[in-house]
């Protein structure tokens, strides 16, 4: 109840410093930017408890996921992904591992996790299992560097696709996402849009998400980012964490490559 209420409380305040300009939005995410003013902070410490207490039909824990470094360990995790992992026999993000470890771990299903992954802002829903989780792991890798594992060939094939589907028009209004992500100075509104081949733009991006949306009163993953971004061009739903999905993450993480991870970041 206490995430809720900040949550509609900051939704709000954010109606008048995007009136003043960009300059003033700057200036309100710095505001917040601290953790005893993030409310992403309360999702993290959310994600924790769920990792950490037993659940599923197994009632087992996930404290003995394998992100890529072994059983149980987080540290820098994060900050290597997408992978290739040898279980799966594909690459995968954190969403995606961690529906892995919930399946194989907790005996949780698959296809019930898919249903529904992202929480519906609309309702005033709070963050889903799956995004409180997401921000928990990632923010083990705090402070550490983008640094990606790129060694396996699926890890290589999986990198040129990704960045092969950024260039990719497609949809009713025949966009790609290099329409608005390829070029400096492009914007909606106010919004800068991020230039993926601009060094210190796609990591200020990448290095802040999972990131705290004001608009939406969540944390929302990268996960929800490509899903959003397929349905601003009004093209069908990416599926969650398909391989078009993880393509895509690991071309833009690739692209943020030593970067300093500082999550939850902040966004309008």
């Amino acid at each position: 109840m206490k995430l809720k209420a900040m949550s509609i409380g900051l939704a709000i305040v954010v109606a008048a410093p995007l009136a003043w300009g960009e300059a003033s939005v700057d200036e309100y995410r710095a505001m917040l930017a601290d953790k005893d003013a993030n409310p992403g902070y309360l999702v993290i410490d959310r994600g924790e408890s769920l990792f950490k207490t037993p659940g599923g039909p197994k009632n087992v824990s996930l404290e003995k996921c394998d992100f890529g470094l072994g059983s149980g360990k987080l540290k820098g995790a994060f900050a290597q992904m997408p992978r290739y992992f040898k279980d799966t026999g594909r690459v995968q993000d954190v969403e995606s591992r961690l529906m892995t470890c919930m399946v194989k771990l907790q005996g949780l299903n698959e296809a019930d996790i898919k249903l529904k992954p992202f929480s519906d802002q609309r309702n005033n829903e709070d963050n889903t299992d799956i995004e409180a989780l997401t921000a928990y792991v990632a923010s083990q890798s705090n402070n550490m560097k983008f640094n990606m594992h790129v060694q396996h060939a699926k890890e290589k094939e999986n990198l040129a696709v990704g960045e092969a589907l950024f260039w990719r028009r497609y949809g009713p209004m025949d966009f790609s996402c290099a329409t608005c992500h390829a070029a400096d100075g492009k914007r909606i509104r106010l919004q800068a849009l991020v230039n993926a081949y601009n060094k210190n733009d796609i990591q200020s991006t990448m290095t802040k998400w999972p990131t705290y949306r004001v608009s939406h009163g969540v944390v929302r993953t990268m996960e929800h980012r490509m899903w959003d971004c397929n349905w601003q061009m009004r093209a069908p739903d990416i599926g969650y964490g398909s391989p078009a999905a993880i393509a895509l993450i690991s071309f833009l993480t690739h692209q943020a490559e030593g970067g300093i991870i500082d999550v939850p970041g902040l966004k309008r």
